[in-house]
């Protein structure tokens, strides 16, 4: 079973609407029992980094996060999902995000000819093999939406980079801990395949 937490994220629709194309039976939930006996659970997100933490903790789900990732449950941020992994973020001074991974979340800078919210497709480039990206070439194309992006502390667990006024790290994975900060269930079929790899991860090593 595929648990999408329920915080009133925004994108959540979709994210369902995706995995159910996969031929998968997701949950939208926000029972902690249910996400908790769940075999791979998704964090959506779009929206402002201070509003989701705070919703997220008034629901009462900072505590269960960090018990799936502690369980070793395959675990999928995506978009402001990837951004609350992290410690804090430019958007919302003073506010703790979940602190599972390290590195900031800054706004994209000011680039002439260039606009934020940064909105549209963007090419890939895979500094080290991540295994979201199996059977996906360098250079694919995915949909981003954002005006704040990650700067990973820790350059090994980046997966993915895309350039917009500055280098992004697009994608990253750690242990059972994995996040995007595109859109994978908009980014048509190479979004799809992601999205196939996370659900399938488990299941291959059997």
């Amino acid at each position: 079973m595929i648990a999408i937490i329920d915080y009133d994220a925004g994108n959540i629709k979709s994210v369902e609407k995706a995995v159910l194309a996969l031929g998968e039976e997701p949950i939208v939930t926000r029972e902690r029992e249910k996400i908790l006996s769940a075999d791979k659970v998704i964090l959506p997100g779009v929206g402002s980094f201070g509003d989701a933490m705070e919703k997220i903790r008034s629901y009462g789900l900072e505590e269960v996060i960090q018990e799936v990732v502690a369980n070793k449950t395959p675990f999928l941020g995506i978009c402001l999902g990837l951004q609350l992994l992290f410690e804090q973020s430019e958007e919302s001074p003073g506010v703790k995000g979940l602190g599972i991974l390290k590195g900031k979340i800054l706004r994209i800078p000011d680039k002439e000819g260039l606009k934020i919210p940064h909105i549209g497709w963007n090419s890939l480039k895979f500094p080290k093999e991540g295994r979201l990206f199996k059977g996906l070439k360098e250079d694919s194309y995915v949909y981003f939406v954002h005006s704040y992006y990650l700067k990973a502390e820790e350059e090994e667990i980046v997966t993915a980079t895309t350039e917009y006024s500055t280098l992004i790290h697009a994608s990253v994975e750690k242990d059972n801990v994995f996040a995007c900060q595109f859109h994978p269930e908009k980014s048509s079929d190479v979004g799809l395949t992601i999205l196939k790899n996370f659900i399938n991860l488990d299941r291959e090593d059997k």
